[in-house]
């Protein structure tokens, strides 16, 4: 019997010099000459978990709790928690062990339905400025937090992990799959000028570690 190939839908324009097939997705681990930042990685390998429920504020994700306020986010042991509006949140499952959909109604996998990157490192905001008016740099809220809106005028999910006085941090995106080879050649060009590279699974465990 054949195996399913699951394929990204984002395309960089250069191939990696290290990767692995994991769950049946080929991961990119790293590329030559990544630079010193900022970096995009491609994250669509992920699992990722919609959740609607009319009491989701009294819900847990294993032992993390939905927050009680939109835009608020719950972050531990790899696994992020994001509220985003009275009746739903989404799930990230950002390390390396793969997580069955609960047997719960209110359940839905969209791992493979959306496009999901990494924007990280020195200048990663500046780029951000560039594909939209999305505020990544509210002083009024702690990392880490969601926005919801148009990043190149597509409607996105962006959750801000980290932000730092001098505009260094990054996030994460999330759109509709079709949107992957646009949305991708939009980010490399805004941030060609400061020296925005594609970078590979091992540059973002990195970050995420020391969060």
């Amino acid at each position: 019997m054949a195996e399913i190939k699951r394929e990204s839908p984002v395309r960089f324009p250069v191939s990696p010099k290290q990767n692995e097939v994991r769950d049946n997705w080929t991961v990119a681990l790293e590329y030559d000459d990544e630079g010193p930042g900022p970096w995009l990685v491609d994250l669509a390998h992920k699992i990722r978990w919609d959740l609607q429920d009319s009491g989701i504020g009294d819900l847990t994700v294993g032992e993390l709790a939905v927050p009680s306020d939109p835009g608020a986010c719950t972050f531990a042991d790899n696994t992020l928690v994001n509220r985003m509006n009275r009746t739903q949140a989404s799930i990230y499952h950002l390390g390396e062990a793969t997580f069955a959909l609960p047997d719960a109604t209110g359940y839905t996998d969209v791992s493979e339905t959306t496009v999901f990157v990494a924007l990280f490192g020195p200048g990663s905001f500046r780029v951000a400025e560039k594909l939209t008016n999305l505020d990544f740099m509210d002083p009024g809220k702690a990392a880490p937090f969601l926005l919801q809106g148009p990043v190149c005028h597509v409607p996105c999910q962006v959750v801000i992990l980290e932000k730092t006085a001098d505009g260094n941090g990054g996030f994460l995106l999330t759109c509709s799959r079709g949107y992957g080879d646009s949305m991708v050649h939009a980010i490399l060009e805004a941030g060609a000028e400061f020296g925005l590279r594609p970078a590979g699974e091992n540059r973002f465990n990195n970050w995420i570690q020391g969060l």
